[in-house]
């Protein structure tokens, strides 16, 4: 159990804005306690910037829980409570962020964090894994690029873009290692090219599989739900059809709904498909460690498919994923979609690849 962060030694924050977020800086603390390298003195303070989004509040609010039975201290901050609230929240860690030694982030394309990393003087910068965008943003920091998020990659910036450019700037010079600071990244994901002089350190989930489990495994299949309607890269409609299909074809019975899913995209699931709609309390790496699981798990390109086989390593269940059909993209979809989607699901480890399935 780690220490309580008002302990002698280093100080550590760790900013999250989501439950993947929460539980990878989780995963993180594990690791680093376990590491030769390892300060005893060293706190850790996770900071929850609340988003309004009721479902990834009580996720999160669930995963607050789980970090402080570890012994880590636990700050819930209203930070999107109002036009006054995101002032009061810089206002108010900006004190600790002066004096913690290490900064650990889960997404460094939040204009909330680069903001925060303009004040901070911390000498260790670490990245947790926030799902498949952390391939993006390995990538665009190997390439001396500006940090946008995949899929609004190729369009122009809008006026807010260009209004925080210059604080995205220092952001980035701050996740760029230097002769003054370190940057860590810890990942689950595949990094062909990772930036020069950066660490990094494999997620492996030894945190999960060591507090829940092994499953009790189902003879169907589940399927796991995306947000890729939501933000615009996939047709709704094809997206109905091909989870139809996709259910039919491999006799699933459950959809577990990503966080961001809408409810009336759900429902329509629900009456179009007889998919028992699930919304899960916790991030779907502990739902299925946790179990009851199907021995199959469907899904499209996302993040599970790297993180589910390595949160169930050692079980039976199989993870499938089914390729995006270039077809189903919407006509507003970032250039980049289809080749972003296609390079999740051709790197991931240890999942059975499924064709794009045919709308019936």
């Amino acid at each position: 159990m780690s220490r309580r962060a008002g302990s002698a030694g280093p100080r550590t924050l760790a900013f999250v804005e989501s439950p993947v977020q929460l539980l990878n800086v989780l995963e993180w603390a594990h690791a680093h306690a376990r590491a030769p390298e390892h300060e005893p003195g060293a706190g850790l303070t996770l900071v929850v910037l609340s988003p309004t989004d009721p479902m990834t509040r009580g996720q999160l609010r669930r995963m607050a829980e789980l970090a402080r039975e570890e012994g880590h201290e636990v700050r819930w901050e209203e930070a999107r409570g109002g036009p006054l609230a995101p002032f009061q929240t810089i206002g108010g860690l900006a004190g600790m962020l002066r004096k913690a030694d290490r900064i650990v982030l889960g997404d460094p394309f939040s204009r909330y964090v680069q903001l925060l990393l303009t004040i901070t003087r911390a000498r260790a910068l670490v990245v947790v894994d926030d799902g498949t965008a952390t391939m993006e943003f390995v990538a665009q920091l190997a390439g001396g690029e500006r940090l946008v998020r995949w899929h609004r990659k190729g369009g122009r910036p809008g006026p807010r873009d260009l209004v925080f450019a210059p604080v995205s700037a220092v952001a980035r010079r701050r996740l760029t290692p230097s002769g003054h600071h370190r940057v860590e990244i810890f990942s689950s994901m595949p990094m062909a090219q990772p930036p020069t002089d950066v660490t990094v350190t494999a997620n492996s989930f030894a945190w999960t599989r060591g507090r829940f489990g092994p499953p009790r495994i189902t003879k169907g299949a589940d399927m796991v739900g995306t947000s890729l309607v939501e933000t615009g890269v996939v047709d709704g409609d094809r997206y109905l059809e091909a989870v139809r299909s996709l259910a039919k074809a491999h006799g699933a019975t459950r959809y577990f709904a990503h966080r961001r899913e809408s409810t009336d995209k759900l429902h329509r699931l629900a009456v179009e498909t007889g998919l028992e709609i699930v919304r899960p309390d916790l991030p779907l790496e502990l739902i299925a460690r946790r179990g009851p699981v199907g021995r199959t798990i469907l899904s499209f390109p996302s993040t599970v498919v790297h993180t589910l086989p390595l949160a169930l390593s050692g079980t039976e269940v199989r993870v499938a994923v089914c390729d995006i059909d270039p077809e189903w993209l919407t006509r507003t979809a970032s250039p980049r979609a289809q080749g972003f989607l296609s390079g999740v699901t051709g790197s991931a480890r240890d999942v059975h690849r499924l064709s794009a399935v045919t709308a019936v």
